[in-house]
């Protein structure tokens, strides 16, 4: 599980890569789910969590730009 902590470690492109990867990797889990091939659960609310974690620290960032500006 990504720590909140990690995640804001990392700069705004790679918060953007992982997003996209986590994106692909929840539409596969939602297949694997639809096809009854799923074998954790699980995994789909952690990966929906980390999304939100990372669009929430996107938008901070974003605000916190605007602020200052």
């Amino acid at each position: 599980m990504t720590k909140t902590e990690d995640l804001r470690q990392k700069s705004d492109d790679q918060l953007s890569e992982e997003l996209v990867t986590l994106k692909r990797e929840a539409f596969n889990l939602r297949f694997q789910a639809a096809t009854n091939q799923l074998e954790g659960p699980a995994r789909i609310r952690e990966v929906r969590r980390t999304i939100a974690k990372i669009k929430t620290l996107q938008s901070e960032r974003s605000r916190s730009e605007a602020a200052k500006a």
